[in-house]
C-alpha cells in the first residue's frame, strides 16, 4: 500500500466527547500511517469552525489534513475568508464539494456547482492547494443521465481539480467502468476509491438510499439474514470489504479513501488484511 494513497475520512464531533473520542479514534488510525486525513463539512456551515478546529488538531499531532469545502449556501466572501483562514494555518489539501443544501435553506449561494468552486479557489490562491474533488461511478443521484454526470465530472477537473475521491460503492466493475469513461475523454487525474466499511446494516441502509449507493442483492439478502447478529455483519462486512479492495487495487486504482464514521476498527481491520500486518 506504500505507493497508494490512503486517506481517512472523519466528521467533526458535535461534543467535547466527541471531540475526546475521536482523538482516540484517530490516535489509533495513525498507527497505519494514512497520506492523509480529510474532515467533512456540515451542511450550510453549520460545522464550519467545527471543521477548521478539527482539522489543526489533526495536524497539531504531525499529520497532515484537508478540511472539506462546500459552496452551497456560501458566499465568495465567505469562501475567500476561509481560504485565507486555511492559508494562514498551513493547509495545503482540500476537499472541495458542492454540499447539500440545508433543509429549509432558501439560496443555493453565489457559486451553485463544485466546478465554480474549484475556479474560484484557483482564481484566489493559485496552486497553492492541493484539490480533491468527489466523483460518482454509480452516478450521482440528482444527475440527469450517466452522460451528464461524466460531463459533471469534467467540468470540475477542466477548472482546476488534482485528484478525485469517489462516493463508496460495493461494485467494483462501476468504478472500473467510470474511470474508463473518464480516460476516454483525455482525463488523466488519479481517481481514489470512497471505500465504506460495513458494521451495521441498517445504518448502511439508510447511507445507500440517500446517496445513491447500490448495496448488491447478495450481500443485502446475506445481512438482512443475520439480523442482530452483529458479530457476524462485521465478519461478512470485513469479508467483502477487504475483497472489494483488493480487487480495486490489483485493477489499477491510485489508493483508498475510508469513510471511517469516526471509528477505528473496521478501517483497521481491512487494512490489516489488505497488507497482511
Amino acid at each position: 500500500m506504500e505507493t497508494h494513497n490512503f486517506s481517512i475520512e472523519f466528521f467533526p464531533p458535535k461534543t467535547p466527547e466527541g471531540a475526546e473520542k475521536l482523538r482516540a479514534t484517530r490516535r489509533q488510525l495513525a498507527e497505519l500511517s494514512p497520506t492523509y486525513f480529510s474532515v467533512t463539512f456540515g451542511a450550510g456551515g453549520s460545522t464550519q469552525q467545527g471543521t477548521l478546529d478539527t482539522v489543526l488538531d489533526i495536524m497539531a499531532d504531525g499529520h497532515p489534513a484537508a478540511p472539506h469545502l462546500s459552496c452551497i449556501g456560501a458566499t465568495r466572501e465567505s469562501i475567500r475568508a476561509l481560504l485565507k483562514q486555511f492559508q494562514q494555518h498551513g493547509i495545503r489539501r482540500l476537499v472541495a464539494l458542492r454540499g447539500d443544501l440545508p433543509s429549509g435553506y432558501g439560496g443555493a449561494g453565489e457559486l451553485r456547482y463544485a466546478n465554480e468552486l474549484v475556479e474560484f479557489i484557483r482564481q484566489e490562491t493559485g496552486d497553492w492547494f492541493h484539490i480533491e474533488v468527489a466523483a460518482y461511478p454509480e452516478m450521482h443521484p440528482q444527475a440527469r443521465s450517466p452522460q451528464d454526470d461524466l460531463q459533471n465530472f469534467a467540468r470540475k477537473v477542466h477548472a482546476g481539480a488534482n485528484a478525485a475521491i469517489t462516493q463508496y460503492f460495493y461494485n467494483a466493475d462501476a468504478y472500473f467502468q467510470f474511470v474508463d469513461n473518464v480516460r476516454k475523454m483525455g482525463i488523466e487525474v488519479p481517481i481514489v476509491a470512497g471505500i465504506m466499511p460495513i458494521t451495521n446494516y441498517t445504518q448502511l441502509m439508510r447511507f445507500s438510499d440517500m446517496c445513491g449507493a447500490e448495496i448488491p442483492r447478495w450481500v443485502r439478502l446475506k445481512l438482512a439474514s443475520f439480523g442482530d447478529d452483529s458479530a457476524s455483519i462485521k465478519a461478512f462486512g470485513l469479508d467483502v470489504v477487504s475483497s472489494l479492495c483488493e480487487r480495486l487495487l490489483a485493477g489499477g486504482a491510485p489508493g483508498l479513501h475510508f469513510y471511517s464514521m469516526n471509528q477505528a476498527v473496521a478501517t483497521t481491520a481491512i487494512w490489516k488484511r489488505l497488507t497482511g500486518k
